[in-house]
C-alpha cells in the first residue's frame, strides 16, 4: 500500500470511518474499521500531529424506516435508541478516541446538505427523470442487472452482498449527471495513483468507470424518511448522497470556514470494500461538481469472514464485539484483528486463532517480558532501576539498541504511512522477541549470583527496562490500557511525563528512562486465559 502524505504542515490529519447504518447493533465488521481508524489517528497523535478523527451514524433511508416500523416506533426514536444504547457505548468500551460523532439527523448536517444539493441543482448538475430497475434495500443501492445473482425463480434476482432478493423500483426521481464525470475521474485517478488503495480496489474502480457511468438517481418519492429536496419537498434525498456529505458537514462546511480550512480535504476515508464505489466514484464526482477539493485517500479494508460469508446481521454471522472482549479483553481485541488480518484483504476470524495469538504473542511474549523484568528489578535492586555501565555493555546491548531503531522506523512507516497495521505490529513484536532472547542469553538470574557480576546485572536489567519504555510508546496507540499500565509500572510518569506526550520520533533514543526510576510489578498485562476464566 502506497505511502500517505504528511498533513502536519498543511492542516489536520483528518481521518474518517464510514458512518454506520443503525438498523441494528454493531458487529465485528463495524468495529474492525473503527478500531483501525482509532489506531491510525492515535499513532499520528503520538507523532505530535494535529489530528481529527470522525465517526458517526447514517440514520435516513428506507431500511431504517422499515426497521422502525417493525419495532413499533418512529424512525427518529429508533435511531436515538440505537445510537445512545448501542453504538456510542461500544465505541467507548473499545476505547475509540474519536474527536466527533456525526448523526445525519442533526441540523448541522441536514441544513448543509440541503445547501449543497441546491447548489448542484442551480448549476444544472441535477435534472428530473424516472428510474426503473433493481434496488437492494439492505445496501440502499441501485444495482446493475449484471451484478445480480440468480434467485429461487427465473424472475428473482439476489443482491450479491446480502444474498436477498432485490426490489424493482419505478419512480419519478431527480438525477445527478454522473455520466459527465467519467473522463474527469479517470484523469484524476491517473494524476493521483494513490487516491484509491489498495491496488486491487483501485483496479476495480478503474474498470467500473471505464465501462461508462450512468447518471445517478439522487431522490426517492415513495417514502418520506430522509432530507427533503429544497426545491421539491415531495422527494427526499437518496440516502447515500445524504450520507457521503457527513465528511463535509462535520468538518464545518458552510458553517465554520476556519474549521473547514483546517480539516478539508480529508486525509483518509476508511471504508469497507462493499461501499468503495460510493466513495471513489460518486463522492469525488459530487465534489468536482461542487468545486470542492477531493479527499487525499480512500482506503478500502476487506471483509471479516465467518464460514466463508461476509460478517453481517442479515447473513446471521454478526458477532458482537463484547462477545470477544468479555473473554480476551479490550486491548487484546484491538490488537488481534489488526495483527491477524492484513488491512485491505479479506480475513477469517476464528476463536482458535485468537486464542493462539493471545497466548503466544500477548501473554507469553509481551506480558511475561514485562512481568519478569519488573520482578527481577524488585528482587535484585529493591525496585529501583539500576544504571547501565559502559564497561559492562557490549555487542549484546548494541544489538538491542539497533533492533529498537529498526522496530521504530519500520512500525512508523508501516502503520503511520502505509496503513499496514499487521506489518507494523509484526515489526514491534520482532523487537519483543529480541528482548526476550536477550534475557534468555544473558541469564541475569545467574549473573546475580556472581560476586563480581553486579555491574553486568545492572546493565542487563537496565537494557530490558529501557526496551519496555520504548514498547509502551510504540504500543500505546494499539493497546492503550496495557501500555499505560506498563508505563506506570516503570515509574515513567513522574520522570518522563504522560505516555500520550511521548513522541515516536524519540522512542528509539536510548537511555531516556533514568536510572533510579521506581519499578513496580503491577497486575499481569495479559493473564492466561484459564486464569481469566477462573477470576
Amino acid at each position: 500500500m502506497a505511502a500517505l502524505e504528511d498533513h502536519s504542515s498543511t492542516g489536520a490529519y483528518y481521518v474518517t470511518t464510514p458512518i454506520y447504518y443503525v438498523n441494528d447493533r454493531p458487529h465485528l465488521g463495524h468495529a474492525y474499521t473503527t478500531v483501525a481508524g482509532d489506531v491510525l489517528t492515535r499513532w499520528h497523535r503520538q507523532r505530535g500531529e494535529d489530528v481529527h478523527f470522525l465517526t458517526g451514524t447514517d440514520e435516513h433511508g428506507q431500511k431504517i424506516l422499515r426497521t422502525a416500523e417493525a419495532n413499533g416506533v418512529t424512525p427518529q426514536e429508533w435511531c436515538d435508541r440505537l445510537v445512545e444504547e448501542a453504538w456510542k457505548p461500544l465505541w467507548q468500551h473499545l476505547q475509540i478516541a474519536n474527536d466527533d460523532f456525526i448523526r445525519t439527523t442533526e441540523a448541522r448536517h441536514t441544513d448543509r446538505v440541503r445547501e449543497f444539493v441546491q447548489g448542484l441543482y442551480d448549476k444544472g448538475e441535477i435534472y428530473r427523470g424516472s428510474y426503473t430497475g433493481p434496488y437492494c434495500v439492505g445496501c440502499e443501492e441501485y444495482k446493475l442487472p449484471g451484478e445480480l445473482l440468480p434467485g429461487a425463480t427465473a424472475d428473482e434476482k439476489l443482491c450479491p452482498v446480502h444474498k436477498r432478493p432485490v426490489e424493482w423500483l419505478e419512480e419519478e426521481n431527480y438525477f445527478f449527471r454522473l455520466s459527465a464525470y467519467g473522463p474527469k475521474l479517470l484523469e484524476f485517478y491517473a494524476a493521483h495513483p494513490d487516491f484509491i488503495q489498495p491496488a486491487a480496489a483501485r483496479n476495480e474502480v478503474l474498470r467500473f468507470v471505464e465501462q461508462d457511468l450512468k447518471d445517478l438517481s439522487i431522490s426517492r418519492s415513495t417514502f418520506d424518511w430522509g432530507i427533503p429536496l429544497p426545491w421539491d419537498d415531495k422527494h427526499v434525498l437518496y440516502v447515500w448522497v445524504d450520507a457521503l456529505q457527513n465528511y463535509l458537514t462535520a468538518a464545518g462546511y458552510g458553517a465554520d470556514p476556519e474549521r473547514f480550512a483546517r480539516l478539508w480535504p480529508a486525509s483518509v476515508h476508511l471504508v469497507g470494500k462493499d461501499i468503495l464505489r460510493f466513495h471513489a466514484v460518486i463522492w469525488p464526482a459530487m465534489l468536482m461538481a461542487a468545486g470542492l477539493p477531493l479527499p487525499k485517500r480512500v482506503v478500502a479494508n476487506g471483509w471479516l469472514m465467518v464460514g466463508g460469508e461476509k460478517m453481517s446481521k442479515s447473513n446471521l454471522t454478526g458477532i458482537a464485539p463484547t462477545d470477544l472482549t468479555s473473554h480476551f479483553g479490550v486491548d487484546a481485541y484491538r490488537y488481534y484483528f489488526l495483527r491477524a488480518i492484513p488491512f485491505g484483504t479479506d480475513g477469517s476470524f476464528s476463536w482458535e486463532d485468537f486464542t493462539a495469538r493471545y497466548t503466544s504473542e500477548l501473554a507469553n511474549d509481551f506480558g511475561n517480558l514485562a512481568s519478569r523484568v519488573a520482578a527481577m528489578i524488585g528482587k535484585y535492586h529493591d525496585g529501583l532501576l539500576p544504571a547501565a555501565t559502559a564497561t559492562a555493555s557490549g555487542p549484546a546491548e548494541q544489538a538491542v539498541v539497533d533492533g529498537l531503531g529498526r522496530a521504530v522506523a519500520d512500525a512508523d512507516r508501516k502503520i503511520g504511512e502505509e496503513l499496514d497495521f499487521a506489518g507494523g505490529l509484526a515489526a514491534i513484536f520482532e523487537f519483543v522477541k529480541l528482548v526476550n532472547g536477550y534475557l534468555t542469553e544473558q541469564e541475569p538470574w545467574k549473573v546475580a549470583k556472581s560476586p563480581d557480576g553486579q555491574d553486568r546485572l545492572a546493565t542487563v536489567l537496565y537494557t530490558a527496562a529501557e526496551s519496555l519504555r520504548a514498547l509502551a510508546v510504540l504500543l500505546n496507540p494499539v493497546m492503550p490500557a496495557a501500555a499505560g499500565k506498563l508505563w506506570d509500572s516503570l515509574g515513567a510518569p513522574a520522570l518522563l511525563g504522560p505516555l500520550a506526550e511521548q513522541r515516536l520520533a524519540t522512542a528509539a533514543d536510548w537511555g531516556r528512562l533514568p536510572a533510579g526510576a521506581t519499578v513496580t510489578k503491577g497486575d499481569v498485562l495479559f493473564p492466561r486465559l484459564e486464569e481469566k476464566a477462573a477470576s
